[in-house]
């Protein structure tokens, strides 16, 4: 093995967990800014849900609109990292979001996991009733450190 073979082999990789949304773009910027302060590459993943599909299964044109969604989400996070100097790959999972960032943290042997976070206070409660806390989840059951990186509004 060469020196940039065992170079290229001892690259650390952070796991960024992404989804639509301003909190997440915050989120994923300041992963690969991190990342690329590392030299390390990012592993962007993006889980599926509900919301990345069209409303009515029934439709004929069902299955090409959800793929269209994903890729979209795909081609956002492109532009968002073009220019910023990482290495990254990108993958669409299905399950639950902690589950899924975890296992492609152990696949990879990430050094960290990097997920975004709507914040706390009043304005948290009710969506967090319909969808639970991936940050806090992931926190509870990842043994590898964990950045939790606040919204770009957040007041000291």
């Amino acid at each position: 093995m060469t020196h940039s073979d065992a170079a290229a082999a001892t690259v650390a990789t952070i796991v960024v967990g992404y989804g639509p949304g301003s909190e997440n773009d915050h989120a994923l910027v300041a992963a690969a800014d991190l990342a690329r302060r590392l030299a390390a590459r990012l592993w962007v993943v993006h889980v599926a849900c509900l919301e990345d599909y069209p409303v009515d299964p029934d439709a004929a044109d069902w299955e090409e609109r959800a793929r269209d969604e994903l890729a979209e989400h795909r081609d956002h996070v492109a532009r968002l990292l073009a220019g910023r100097g990482v290495g990254w790959d990108y993958e669409t999972r299905r399950g639950d979001p902690a589950d899924e960032l975890c296992r492609v943290a152990d696949e990879h042997d990430a050094l960290l996991i990097a997920v975004g976070t709507r914040g706390e206070g009043l304005r948290t409660v009710i969506p967090r009733l319909f969808e639970p806390s991936v940050s806090h989840a992931v926190i509870h059951y990842q043994h590898r450190p964990v950045l939790v990186i606040p919204p770009p509004d957040m007041r000291h």
